[in-house]
């Protein structure tokens, strides 16, 4: 980058992390109480699941205090090999026998007692390459299509990956970040207009092509038409919302986690927490997502104002994937939008998202306290 590195003495953005702190803790509070009765009926343990997220957080805390420690100039140099890296596995995660299938899809590694779901690792991966690009590129993406072009070649091969595990909801998240990020970058309007609607045309095709995305489509529209199929998990859901009511029926005392809801302590977790909270304990957790993606993106134009672009890039893509995964996590869980199988930044439960999640916090901090320590005159390295 353009100056030299020291990290200052103070400590990172209390902001920044207070608010990742408290949608960590949501997080944990809401998974001890959805799976409760899950993990009693199958573990033999009604704290299960409470334990092992207990670990994958302590794991989370662990990379995330080394991921803080990086100069953000490494990252820059190293992220063409964080892509081929994302993109090996990817490819390991579709070989028979090696990769792990649950409910017809292959998305996960096993390792031993825990699992590694590639798709995670990727997203991040194509943030740091594309915002890279992006900085090495910067005039011809201005103002050429052609400019443009080697990113979404690189997307579209991510893409592909995704829908052969199949991950629809990561390759939606992919591309919709990889098109904000151009977009930022000062891509032609057109270009990315375009794009959008290339990439909109291919979805409605997947759609129409598998059928098990068409009936997921049609129970969206209509659930009430198969309310114990294709529509079952939806109605659950809700009725989780409907029971919530304004305050709640109380932490720990949700019906629809006793087996009525499926998927209640990972896809499906901010539906129970909106039943045991209420409305006004799902605002807060919206409100919560509103203010770090702000704080984010506040970063990213502090950086760019400062010209240091590769890290601005990475604080939009980062923004843009906290925002888009939690849009579409309680879109899908409030009927607002199809069912996808993504996780809710930092609280459903799965190790990768919430280790992933916290290292990309901890680059956006790095940033952040890089900006502030060179506002106060002091040498930094970004």
């Amino acid at each position: 980058m353009s100056r030299s590195v020291g990290i200052a003495s103070r400590g990172p953005d209390p902001v920044l992390f207070w608010l990742g702190l408290a949608l960590v803790a949501i997080g944990l509070i809401a998974i001890a109480s959805a799976s409760i009765e899950y993990g009693d009926w199958h573990f033999g343990n009604p704290w299960h699941h409470t334990t092992r997220h207990g670990i994958y957080l302590a794991i989370a805390a662990s990379m995330a205090a080394v991921t803080y420690r990086i100069p953000i100039d490494v990252w820059q140099r190293i992220s063409p090999l964080c892509l081929l890296v994302a993109l090996g596995l990817l490819m390991l995660v579709l070989i028979p026998g090696i990769g792990r299938n649950v409910n017809g899809s292959q998305r996960w590694l096993p390792l031993g007692p825990i699992t590694l779901q590639p798709s995670e690792i990727a997203k991040f991966a194509l943030v740091l390459y594309t915002a890279g690009f992006l900085v090495r590129h910067a005039d011809t993406v201005r103002s050429s299509w052609q400019g443009i072009a080697k990113p979404v070649f690189v997307l579209c091969l991510v893409a592909l990956l995704f829908l052969l595990e199949p991950d629809f909801g990561a390759t939606v998240i992919a591309t919709g970040t990889v098109f904000g990020m151009l977009f930022l970058a000062g891509a032609r309007l057109s270009y990315v207009l375009g794009l959008v609607g290339l990439a909109l045309g291919g979805l409605v095709v997947m759609v129409w092509a598998a059928p098990y995305r068409l009936q997921r489509l049609t129970a969206y529209t209509d659930p009430w038409s198969d309310p114990y199929g294709s529509g079952f998990q939806l109605i659950q859901s809700l009725i989780a919302y409907g029971r919530g009511e304004y305050l709640g029926v109380g932490l720990g005392n949700s019906i629809q986690k006793l087996f009525y809801l499926p998927e209640a302590h990972t896809d499906f977790v901010f539906s129970i927490w909106a039943e045991e909270t209420g409305l006004i304990g799902a605002l807060l957790v919206i409100a919560l997502y509103a203010l770090l993606v702000a704080r984010i993106m506040a970063i990213g134009l502090k950086a760019q104002r400062a010209h240091e672009l590769f890290a601005a890039y990475v604080c939009f893509g980062v923004a843009l994937i906290f925002a888009g995964q939690a849009f579409v996590n309680m879109g899908v869980s409030s009927g607002l939008l199809p069912t996808k199988g993504l996780t809710l930044p930092f609280i459903s439960y799965g190790g990768s998202s919430l280790i992933i999640s916290c290292m990309m916090l901890a680059v956006i901090l790095r940033i952040e306290h890089a900006l502030r320590a060179g506002g106060d005159g002091r040498e930094v390295r970004l």
